[in-house]
């Protein structure tokens, strides 16, 4: 763990569902369910909290498909250098290369905003909005908040940076992880924006209710917690990422400069925006062997069910923008889910989903 913090054995975590686990790992989403070898020790400075690089050790991830400069995937990129090569005439196949890349977690900067745009594309399903103005938010809070890459393409970024070049057409994210605190930043238009949007889908009047106390009295003790990721990022990272959110913000209740920063990071709740996946209809039949394809929810990032669980209250609402052509999705369809989460909850969260991914 990262500086040596130890933490007790987590408890079974039941989670998913077989159907639930079975489109979050398979080929199809990108996911694998592979064995990580250990991290590699870093150095850290005696006193001060670990760096990003600390923080998370370079993690190999195996057969992960991520898209490569010319559009295919690395595995596809790999299949076709071998058929090239195969023509030798001997008939003989040649075995598929395994593409290993090495992640680690950076503090968000300017280079970053393409990337961090496109993850958060969707984030408030289709409507106009001033996506522009939270990607920069999110950039220039660099005390809390972290953008995973490869981690050659950040060094190779930093490299440009010093011979005077931007760096950042190498910079590919394949996840970011933050928070912000609703006051601090509730005259931003991106805010403004999206506490008009959320109240504008809210359907349930008491969940409104609560909402709108959220958003507005109590918004200077609340954090909007955002991790977007690529559906074939990792999933043995996620708790690393949510580790490393938490840790930071503890930090800055100490290490900002001065004690108005410090207690905009003194968060009571956090805010979720996120997607599920809702059965359309109750299925017509049940049989034994599809027992699993009437999952009433189907969570599309794993950590999210947890939360759901943990949460003091939620709120769904219909997605507009076009919808899943996975087959598997077929009967279901894609909602927005909002949650509030008491900051007591989050180390049994974190508990969870450690157990849940380590299951």
């Amino acid at each position: 763990m990262p500086g040596g913090r130890k933490r007790p054995a987590p408890a079974p975590f039941a989670g998913f569902s077989t159907f639930a686990r079975s489109l979050l790992f398979s080929p199809a989403t990108g996911f694998s369910r592979l064995p990580l070898p250990a991290a590699k020790p870093q150095q850290e400075t005696a006193g001060m909290p670990p760096s990003k690089r600390a923080k998370l050790a370079e993690l190999p991830s195996d057969d992960e498909e991520f898209p490569s400069s010319d559009g295919k995937s690395d595995t596809e990129s790999s299949r076709s250098d071998e058929d090239s090569s195969s023509s030798d005439g001997d008939g003989a196949s040649q075995e598929m290369q395994t593409v290993q890349a090495d992640f680690a977690f950076f503090d968000p900067k300017p280079s970053d905003f393409h990337g961090v745009r496109l993850l958060l594309k969707t984030y408030l399903d289709s409507k106009p909005w001033d996506l522009t103005g939270f990607v920069d938010l999110i950039l220039e809070q660099t005390t809390v908040g972290t953008v995973v890459k490869m981690a050659e393409d950040e060094e190779d970024g930093e490299e440009g940076e010093a011979n005077g070049s931007d760096g950042g057409d190498n910079d590919d994210l394949f996840g970011l992880i933050t928070v912000l605190n609703l006051g601090r930043y509730g005259e931003n238009r991106c805010i403004k924006d999206l506490k008009d949007y959320l109240l504008g889908v809210c359907g349930d009047k008491d969940a409104k209710k609560k909402l709108r106390a959220l958003l507005e009295e109590k918004a200077s003790t609340v954090g909007l917690l955002v991790c977007r990721r690529f559906v074939n990022f990792p999933y043995e990272m996620v708790p690393k990422m949510y580790d490393s959110l938490f840790d930071e913000v503890s930090w800055a209740t100490e290490d900002e400069p001065t004690q108005e920063l410090q207690d905009s990071f003194r968060f009571k709740q956090y805010l979720l925006v996120v997607r599920i996946f809702e059965r359309k209809t109750p299925p017509k039949q049940k049989s034994k062997g599809n027992k699993d394809f009437d999952e009433p929810v189907i969570y599309s990032k794993l950590e999210d069910e947890i939360f759901r669980e943990l949460s003091s209250w939620s709120f769904t609402f219909p997605i507009r923008a076009e919808q899943s052509a996975q087959q598997e999705l077929k009967n279901y369809r894609e909602m927005g889910l909002v949650m509030c989460v008491k900051a007591e909850a989050i180390p049994k969260f974190c508990k969870k989903l450690e157990a849940l991914v380590s299951e």
